[in-house]
């Protein structure tokens, strides 16, 4: 069944609860998009100028430990949000993003997000109440995944 961007969104439980008038502002920053199996969707370092909803498949988070190579930080899928990077200056990846199977996603443009949040500040608190899950979310499973390294080497 085909969906539209703003039926996608509005269902989503990320926008729950959102005015009407925000979610019209989000539906215009955001597109569909795909991508391959071990396409990375990101990777640290570059541009953060977006972020995304899983549709479907799964993403690695991931982040290089020296001499180790890259590390899960954690592995989202469906339903989920990926990348809050985009939020804060200077707009750079943390981390590295793959896809661990064909990825279907909604892209939402961080430049055109934050333009509309500095206009409206009631979006803008918001979105970043939204985020602020997602960080703690991203952090609490980074100290898991270090545990895991280098807990048995303490």
């Amino acid at each position: 069944m085909i969906q539209s961007l703003e039926s996608v969104i509005r269902q989503h439980p990320f926008f729950r609860g959102l005015e009407e008038r925000h979610i019209q502002f989000i539906v215009g920053c955001a597109k569909n998009v795909r991508f391959d199996q071990n396409q990375y969707i990101f990777r640290e370092g570059d541009a953060a100028d977006q972020f995304y909803f899983i549709r479907e498949g799964l993403v690695s988070v991931e982040l290089m430990v020296p001499q180790k190579g890259p590390a899960t930080v954690q592995t989202v899928g469906e339903g989920d949000v990926l990348g809050w990077s985009w939020l804060a200056p200077p707009y750079r990846w943390h981390f590295d993003a793959r896809a661990l199977h064909k990825i279907h996603a909604l892209d939402f443009d961080g430049k055109c997000l934050r333009a509309k949040c500095e206009e409206d500040h009631d979006l803008g608190y918001e979105i970043l109440k939204r985020f602020a899950n997602v960080v703690t979310e991203r952090l609490d499973a980074t100290r898991l995944q270090l545990l895991d390294l280098y807990g048995a080497h303490a």
